[in-house]
């Protein structure tokens, strides 16, 4: 997969990092060519010096055979400019952008752009969102027998209660992160797109729960 990357203070340096670790082909952007010394000599990916938003600079960091882009410089204006233009001009699929007032973000979810607050676990965030890896462990009791782990589901589990992916996985939802808020889910809690559904499972379960919010529900 090839990656453009819009910023690269620490979260933009730590994704570039972690994604070229996956083994993917990484192009980074920023106005700041002093910025790019947080990625460390050893990356072999791509630098670019420009605004991050313009269409000349995100044609040179190859954005038009992108896979995917994340903007994620200090700015929310810059990032989501940045982000429209990837999906709008260029036809980026996987598109995400951080934003830091959690109103606007609200609002560009709706439009079917994904994004992610400044929250601890920003990076495996996007990661996530980017279709990459799996969930990383959020929890898990000394004993190491119950973890509480944030699983991806199929789009088809969109609009079910809480109480039927409970029955169906056997995972227990601790919590649903939804346009950066928690809440605590009820049983007759429907699950909406874009939902980040943490879990708690037992260990030996896991896999098995994973298997099946992953797979498609069948309808019947």
């Amino acid at each position: 997969m090839r990656v453009v990357i819009m910023g690269c203070g620490r979260v933009g340096s730590s994704l570039a990092l972690a994604l070229e670790g996956k083994g993917h082909e990484v192009a980074v952007v920023d106005r700041d060519s002093s910025a790019f010394r947080r990625l460390g000599s050893a990356f072999g990916g791509t630098t670019v010096k420009g605004v991050g938003f313009d269409r000349d600079v995100l044609r040179t960091a190859g954005i038009a055979d992108a896979d995917a882009f994340a903007a994620v410089s200090s700015g929310d204006n810059s990032n989501i400019i940045a982000a429209r233009v990837a999906r709008e001009t260029f036809g980026v699929e996987k598109v995400v952008a951080r934003i830091y007032d959690a109103k606007r973000a609200a609002v560009y979810e709706r439009l079917g752009i994904p994004t992610v607050a400044t929250v601890p676990w920003t990076t495996q965030r996007f990661v996530a969102a980017l279709g990459e890896g799996s969930p990383s462990t959020a929890w898990r009791d000394p004993s190491g027998s119950v973890l509480v782990t944030l699983i991806p589901f199929h789009e088809s589990w969109i609009g079910q209660t809480a109480a039927v992916f409970q029955e169906e996985t056997g995972a227990r939802i601790a919590f649903i992160n939804r346009l950066g808020n928690a809440l605590l889910p009820e049983p007759r809690t429907v699950l909406q797109q874009d939902d980040n559904v943490f879990v708690s499972v037992l260990r030996d379960n896991r896999d098995k729960a994973f298997e099946v919010a992953a797979g498609e529900r069948d309808a019947g």
